[in-house]
């Protein structure tokens, strides 16, 4: 929950709503971990690195770590009962240190498969007006808006943009000519005798 919290500080879902959503048969989450030891940055002689792997100079200057902290990075949730034709991404968070790495386009893409998979037709969301960022992403996705709900996030009174996709159909197509010799594979060969 610290990650809710920390993404939205002023309308975090409670809890036993987190829960609700995560124990539905209708919903699907998805979790974005790392769990490998960050690298330690080589530092200079004099310079130590501090608990969060910052290097501290003698100086009293501190560099932020490179790499992201090892555990959660990000969440997302999809609500798609079955039968419905249409779904709403309940929620997405990508941790700050993990922000801008495609991590929260990769949650949305699995979203989308998951929510095809589901045959839905029509997936839905609400984005905060003053989210610029999400509202790119999203519109980047395909989704429109549709309408806005005034003063919808409380308690600053935001208005939420509501975003429509079609979810489109799975594209699949044959495999091109030349497609043995990009994955390094020799074409089989038919022998005389075999039967195509």
């Amino acid at each position: 929950m610290r990650l809710e919290r920390e993404t939205f500080v002023t309308d975090a879902w409670p809890e036993d709503a987190m829960r609700r959503e995560l124990e539905s048969p209708h919903g699907y989450y998805l979790v974005a971990v790392d769990d490998a030891p960050a690298p330690v940055p080589e530092t200079e002689e004099g310079d130590a690195p501090d608990a969060a792997g910052a290097t501290i100079d003698g100086a009293g200057g501190a560099a932020a770590p490179e790499y992201p902290p090892v555990g959660l990075l990000g969440y997302a949730g999809l609500l798609a009962p079955a039968g419905s034709g249409q779904g709403d991404i309940q929620t997405i968070a990508v941790a700050p240190a993990a922000r801008g790495m495609g991590l929260g386009r990769g949650l949305m893409h699995a979203l989308i498969t998951q929510a095809r998979r589901r045959h839905v037709a029509e997936l839905f969301l609400e984005v905060r007006a003053d989210n610029a960022i999400a509202r790119a992403l999203y519109a980047s996705l395909g989704f429109r808006q549709i309408g806005v709900r005034r003063g919808y996030y409380q308690p600053d009174g935001v208005d939420a943009i509501t975003m429509r996709l079609e979810v489109p159909a799975a594209v699949t197509r044959p495999a091109a000519s030349g497609a043995h010799a990009a994955l390094g594979m020799q074409p089989r060969r038919a022998d005389a005798g075999e039967a195509r």
